[in-house]
């Protein structure tokens, strides 16, 4: 199958993903320490997550959502696998922050989802986290 045949979402390495961004009235400084604060990861992960950043770290949620730091790249990036309690299969996902002067640019990246079904879900589920997310920041500095 070719590219142009590809459904939107699914590619060829990865299989269904999904991304959703937000300009956030933040500097990256304080986006990074609201994300990796235990109220932040609860926001964005889920209550009960906890993590200290090191690649191959286990975490669970208190709802059950499981999975495994992958890398952290302090001011820059969070990636990990994400498997909710009902899943079957893990998927991963990566929150990577840009510098944008007194903004910062938040992409919520998901791959590895099951279909396309499952990626829609998801878009919507990480449209509501990355808007939490930005409500949870209290609107900028």
């Amino acid at each position: 199958m070719s590219a142009s045949e590809r459904p939107v979402g699914k590619t060829k390495d990865a299989g269904w993903e999904i991304g959703v961004s937000r300009t956030v009235p933040a500097r990256v400084e304080r986006v990074w320490a609201a994300l990796v604060s235990p109220a932040g990861l609860a926001v964005w992960l889920g209550d009960g997550a906890h993590f200290e950043g090191n690649a191959g770290e286990p975490y669970e949620t208190a709802d059950g959502t499981s999975g495994e730091l992958r890398s952290f790249r302090p001011g820059d990036r969070i990636r990990l696998t994400w498997q909710p309690a009902d899943w079957t299969h893990d998927s991963t996902v990566q929150i990577a922050l840009r510098d944008k002067g007194e903004k910062t640019g938040m992409t919520f990246h998901q791959e590895r989802l099951a279909d396309s079904a499952e990626r829609e879900r998801q878009r919507a589920h990480w449209r509501g986290v990355a808007d939490a997310f930005v409500d949870h920041l209290g609107g900028g500095e």
